[in-house]
């Protein structure tokens, strides 16, 4: 009865160790197995950006994004911290996301103004706003490029024109080229625009100016016939002869047989005013002397 009463007594220390013991064992199992751990951790620079680059070239921009600040937030004076500021803007870039793609070239061009791949950063810089107005809605839509705002497309070819004006010989400056050749005629093309809309609505006055503008920042542009007959239009609407007949000799001079100005009067009369409204119409050049 007496043994039976000390036995309890007896094993309790035995068990007290064999549960500390597991304790800590689950103690150490547990630092063992950290799950909020990073897996890159402990990587080196060059695996870290192999990685990274793994994900971009297989279309996994987020991931790609995200290993490249983990490179340069842990190896900020590496070479390959500047080479995951330009990947980081191309991920952005072909992901769709223009403002951050923009962000990520500025600050790679503030900060490395003479780097040795300046050149394809004013490229990259040049392409993504090339494109801004070019997305999916504009071509269902079907809507004039001309007509969308400009300042994107400006910003492009202050980018193509500085590639080809201090890297003349890059391997970007050819397809640069090609693209300001396009974009000058868009950007007259948007001018022409607006000038039209003056026109339509009587501001004679902005219409020249707008057309002239176009005259003198685009020459080589496609619209410059337009604008011509624009401004010849405009400065007889304003009773400004010298004017419009120094208009209609130039437009005469560039575009022997040009049939602009009657069609710019058909646009003016068919959207905003009537043969009533306006008395005679002008015959174009019936007054110039030959």
């Amino acid at each position: 009865m007496n043994q039976a009463a000390r036995s309890p007594s007896l094993r309790l220390p035995g068990v007290a160790l064999l549960v500390a013991a597991f304790c800590v064992v689950a103690l150490n199992g547990c630092g063992s197995f950290n799950p909020s751990k990073d897996p890159t951790a402990d990587w080196a620079v060059e695996k870290l950006y192999a990685e990274a680059r793994s994900e971009l070239d297989s279309g996994n921009n987020v991931a790609a994004v995200k290993l490249y600040e983990k490179l340069e937030s842990r190896y900020p004076f590496s070479r390959h911290s500047q080479q995951a500021q330009l990947d980081t803007a191309y991920a952005h870039y072909r992901d769709n996301d223009p403002s951050l793609a923009l962000a990520a070239l500025d600050r790679f061009l503030r900060l490395y103004p003479d780097h040795i791949a300046t050149d394809y950063a004013l490229y990259l810089k040049g392409l993504v706003n090339f494109n801004e107005n070019q997305g999916i809605f504009t071509s269902l839509g079907g809507q004039d490029l001309s007509e969308r705002d400009q300042q994107a497309f400006r910003d492009s070819f202050d980018s193509l024109r500085q590639l080809i004006d201090r890297f003349p010989n890059s391997r970007y400056a050819a397809d640069a080229r090609l693209r300001l050749s396009w974009l000058v005629n868009q950007m007259a093309a948007g001018d022409i625009h607006i000038a039209r809309h003056y026109l339509r609505r009587g501001a004679f006055l902005a219409a020249a100016n707008r057309a002239q503008a176009v005259v003198r920042q685009y020459p080589q542009a496609q619209s410059v016939e337009d604008a011509l007959a624009m401004m010849a239009l405009s400065y007889d609407r304003l009773g400004l002869t010298d004017l419009r007949d120094d208009a209609k000799r130039i437009l005469n001079q560039n575009f022997p047989g040009s049939r602009k100005v009657e069609t710019v009067m058909k646009d003016e009369v068919s959207t905003q005013w009537t043969l009533g409204s306006l008395g005679t119409l002008w015959t174009p050049w019936a007054s110039t002397k030959p």
